[in-house]
């Protein structure tokens, strides 16, 4: 184990994540979460839009949530506070799998061999997905940094973005998402429904297709790219309705990125807002609106009345 709970810094809360200085342990930990996440996705029943697939935000990193196996259940959750992947079992079992920097070949190897020692045999496709250049897995010995300070705070971050989403989850009635972590796009996400079939997109691939079947309004938080060079907010809405990108939303900082197609808040902004709790929320709901509005959503069925009667406003 790489660091003891205790020694966990108590003030993580909006810390600092650069691109450019975690950028090796975020691709690695990406490629160990896609590892974990096909064998989660391989033993699950399939759910609409894909959504036995996240994973879920808890008290001490990542979780799958219980995986069915065998007549019982079992759990894996990437561990920040130990710096551990710890499986465990109904039966009362458990594995560890240290969390250090090693290559996702070798994670991969151990963490599956820890799979069949409990009893659990599975076979995944062993190919990373929504990545450039793919590597795979078994053979993917040019990803192998972890730091564990930076991965608290991808952490951290990721707690304090829980309770937010959880709230603006709360303002809507009709059908939305969990909030949850994909580990394809590395993202935590949650996502409002108009309750419209949306039409279908020509040429795209089966993933897509189910994902969005039906119109979506969709905000979550992303870690950020070589171009993005930070993490951010992001908002968008499938399809995206005329004069979308052109929508006042909040706060002044947000803007629509035309690369990525969706509208931005660069994590910094919101993060050093004089109330970043505030600013994430009025960036939740502007976007939001921006798509209800623009897209005729039926709002005084989907949204408590309050907050429908104020719309009106």
């Amino acid at each position: 184990m790489s660091i003891p709970p205790a020694s966990i810094a108590k003030d993580l809360v909006w810390p600092a994540l650069p691109y450019a200085e975690w950028k090796d342990t975020l691709h690695t930990l990406h490629m160990w979460t896609q590892i974990v996440g096909k064998v989660r996705l391989a033993l699950s029943s399939h759910l609409n839009h894909w959504w036995e697939v996240p994973f879920y935000v808890s008290a001490r990193g990542l979780t799958t949530s219980p995986i069915p196996y065998g007549g019982g259940i079992f759990e894996t959750e990437f561990d920040f506070a130990e710096h551990v992947l710890r499986i465990e079992t109904s039966r009362g079992e458990t594995e560890l799998v240290d969390l250090e920097p090693r290559s996702v070949a070798d994670f991969y190897r151990e963490f599956m061999g820890s799979l069949k020692s409990l009893g659990i045999e599975v076979k995944i496709w062993p190919m990373p997905v929504e990545i450039p250049n793919p590597i795979r897995f078994d053979a993917d010995t040019v990803h192998a940094s972890y730091d564990p300070s930076y991965a608290e705070r991808f952490w951290h971050i990721l707690v304090s973005l829980q309770p937010i989403f959880q709230q603006f989850r709360g303002r809507f009635i009709g059908k939305n998402s969990p909030t949850h972590f994909f580990w394809g796009s590395f993202d935590l996400a949650v996502t409002r429904f108009s309750g419209r079939r949306a039409p279908e997109r020509p040429g795209a691939d089966k993933m897509t297709c189910e994902a969005y079947s039906h119109e979506v309004s969709s905000v979550g938080w992303w870690p950020g790219d070589a171009d993005l060079a930070g993490p951010a907010l992001y908002s968008y809405a499938a399809p995206e309705p005329p004069d979308f990108r052109d929508y006042p939303v909040k706060p002044a900082q947000a803007r629509y990125d035309n690369r990525l197609k969706e509208f931005l808040l660069l994590y910094d902004d919101a993060r050093t807002a004089a109330d970043p709790r505030a600013a994430i929320l009025d960036f939740c709901q502007s976007t939001y609106e921006a798509a209800a509005r623009l897209g005729n959503w039926d709002r005084a069925s989907l949204e408590p009345r309050e907050i429908a009667e104020s719309a009106k406003q």
